[in-house]
């Protein structure tokens, strides 16, 4: 009878903890998906996008060398509307580099120089940087080969035909709605996916569907990076927060090792999740300016430097210009270049005039192509004021 009463009271014990477990998994879902429809929330965003560690999964990329410092050149005097300008788009950080020098540092709303901030889109950038290197490496035997001989998860989907450098210039032809306001678009459940510990992967193995045969248009299609993120997983056989720690972030000498959000297999979330500091997004602007050399190292081949920030996809005369994960203005001037992410992040590149600037705000007006302007318009104000 004893014996009987011990085994029935260790089986309660074995079910209250199974529930436990699974209450706790729940609750740990529950939060997620909170945190991701309120992220955007005005009173919450400026918080949000310092802290995503607090509320997502996450990988840190490993930062394994010491600080290579920023030499600091004389402050520069902004535009006179540049207070304006930060009010206005909800800017909470501003770093200028002329010559490779910080001339302007200066942060808002709350926020400082040790806040690891979320890129956004900016991580599209630092993805292209990591495939010149995986090429220039040998583990990517050409940029026409096909997806799907990399990852032939993809060969039923919406990807079979596509080349990497479909890929890289968006025009795959895939259809994937980015409509962040529609909540049944695909970005948003995607990031659904993301809040319930799902696979990034099989998101992007069952997109199905095609607008245009690949290399014929270009359409923004962030799971296109996902896709780049896999080939170069499959290629390499290493994750992307540690090819990017060892090949890029470590020579770098960043401030602050970044991390990646991830998806519930630990898969980093390539297409948007890197997070830094501002100044460790201007030193990565500050190393293309010089061709991808830092600190005496080439770190990007200088060719990949250059065709990448080239425009190359086949866009509309009066769309903006897109290289390989790169943009360039519809007026862009000799090698003007940013990467950009939603809600106003940018690093903008101005090799002619030397300068270097990275921002990021909280803006929820960054959709308008006026505002896009405004930015553009800022950023080329202090390039000329040297």
């Amino acid at each position: 009878m004893r014996s009987a009463v011990q085994w029935a009271i260790r089986i309660l014990l074995m079910l209250v903890l199974a529930a436990g477990a699974v209450l706790s998994y729940k609750w740990d879902e529950a939060k997620r998906l909170l945190a991701v429809t309120t992220l955007f929330e005005p009173d919450r965003i400026v918080r949000n996008f310092s802290s995503m560690d607090r509320a997502f999964p996450h990988v840190p990329v490993a930062a394994a060398g010491a600080v290579v410092p920023l030499p600091e050149g004389p402050p520069m005097s902004l535009p006179e509307d540049t207070d304006a300008f930060i009010a206005a788009r909800r800017v909470t950080s501003l770093v200028v580099l002329k010559d490779g020098a910080l001339v302007h540092e200066s942060y808002h709303l709350g926020t400082g120089p040790e806040d690891l901030r979320i890129g956004w889109s900016l991580s599209k950038s630092y993805l292209s940087a990591l495939t010149g290197i995986v090429l220039a490496k040998g583990d990517i035997g050409s940029l026409d080969d096909r997806v799907i001989d990399y990852v032939p998860a993809l060969r039923d989907g919406a990807y079979h035909r596509a080349t990497i450098r479909h890929v890289l210039n968006m025009a795959t032809g895939a259809t994937f709605d980015e409509d962040y306001l529609d909540q049944s678009s695909d970005i948003n459940r995607m990031g659904r996916v993301l809040a319930v510990g799902g696979r990034m992967d099989e998101f992007a193995a069952a997109l199905t569907e095609t607008f245009a045969a690949p290399g014929t248009d270009w359409q923004y299609v962030s799971i296109d990076t996902h896709v780049l993120g896999m080939v170069i997983r499959a290629a390499t056989g290493r994750s992307i927060p540690d090819l990017l720690g060892e090949r890029i972030i470590t020579p770098l000498g960043v401030e602050r090792a970044p991390y990646f959000l991830t998806d519930g297999t630990g898969t980093a979330f390539a297409l948007g999740g890197l997070n830094g500091t501002t100044r460790d997004f201007a030193r990565f602007g500050q190393m293309f300016l010089q061709g991808g050399s830092w600190n005496d190292s080439q770190i990007v081949p200088r060719n990949w430097v250059i065709a990448s920030t080239t425009a190359s996809a086949p866009t509309g005369p009066d769309e903006y210009g897109y290289g390989y994960q790169w943009w360039m203005p519809p007026d862009a001037r000799p090698r003007e270049y940013l990467g950009r992410g939603i809600y106003g992040q940018y690093l903008y590149i101005n090799e002619g005039a030397g300068v270097v600037i990275a921002l990021t705000a909280a803006d929820p007006m960054f959709r308008e192509s006026a505002v896009q302007q405004e930015n553009i318009d800022l950023f080329r104000r202090i390039a000329d004021s040297f």
